[in-house]
């Protein structure tokens, strides 16, 4: 019997910040049909605890497996860092995670000062401190927890005053300190404009997403699960809140200019 999803890749995050993997997705796989799944009920995961992370994420993950798709994406630091091992340990299909972006940034060339924007979870868990271990002594690097920011980008309204006050408030100290910032959760590439004009206009930001896709595009090179369609696939959006106002969103986010 033919599942519902067979083919589809699916593609997860605690809401709506997912989609700016998701965009990187489709930019490199056009062909390739998507299930993009944001649980918003429960957001955001950067806050909660890692049990309750992991057990989220085992539950869409074995709904997404039930329902045939050939791949699963990660779209979300926390939930990778969280739960990705485990994940492939229990599910035969390929599984790609999201990392905050800190080789590029701490690797770049000249003298650089680099600002880590995350999650508490994130920035919480040995997967990132291996992260640190590895590439922080390219750079002067600097890890900062950004609570309630990636809860306040998944109301919308990214225009609004109270969101440019909450991103002065979490980095405003670094103005004219940093030279770079590392996106460490996939909601913050929406605020990049605010985040620039925090930090100043001359700052590089890198987020995870480009490289994720590049990974998913690899691992299904390398499995022969690319899809043999020619044609140009598409894009379902779910949601945990199941309601239709917040489809609506979503795809407000996905047409959003990075």
């Amino acid at each position: 019997m033919r599942k519902a999803f067979n083919d589809y890749i699916g593609v997860f995050d605690s809401g709506v910040g997912g989609i700016s993997v998701l965009k990187h997705l489709t930019e490199q796989l056009p062909n390739e049909n998507f299930l993009f799944y944001g649980d918003s009920a429960n957001a955001p995961y950067g806050e909660k605890s890692v049990e309750q992370v992991r057990a989220l994420a085992f539950d869409i993950v074995r709904r997404m497996v039930e329902d045939g798709v050939k791949a699963i994406v990660i779209a979300c630091n926390t939930a990778t860092s969280a739960a990705a091992k485990e994940l492939r340990c229990a599910f035969e299909l390929p599984i790609i995670g999201v990392e905050p972006a800190l080789k590029p940034a701490a690797t770049a060339s000249g003298r650089h000062r680099v600002l880590v924007m995350a999650t508490p979870v994130t920035l919480s868990l040995q997967k990132y401190r291996d992260l640190w271990d590895r590439y922080a002594g390219y750079a002067e690097c600097v890890s900062c927890s950004c609570p309630g920011l990636a809860k306040r980008i998944e109301r919308g309204r990214l225009d609004a005053p109270d969101l440019t006050a909450l991103i002065e408030k979490l980095i405003g100290c670094y103005r004219g300190r940093v030279d770079s910032v590392v996106l460490g959760c996939t909601h913050y590439p929406f605020v990049s404009d605010q985040i620039r004009g925090v930090l100043g206009s001359h700052v590089t930001l890198y987020d995870g997403g480009a490289g994720t896709a590049g990974e998913l595009k690899n691992v299904l090179t390398q499995k022969q699960l690319l899809t043999r369609a020619a044609t140009p696939g598409g894009v379902l959006f779910q949601s945990s809140l199941k309601q239709p106002s917040e489809i609506t969103l979503y795809r407000h986010f996905y047409h959003f200019n990075l």
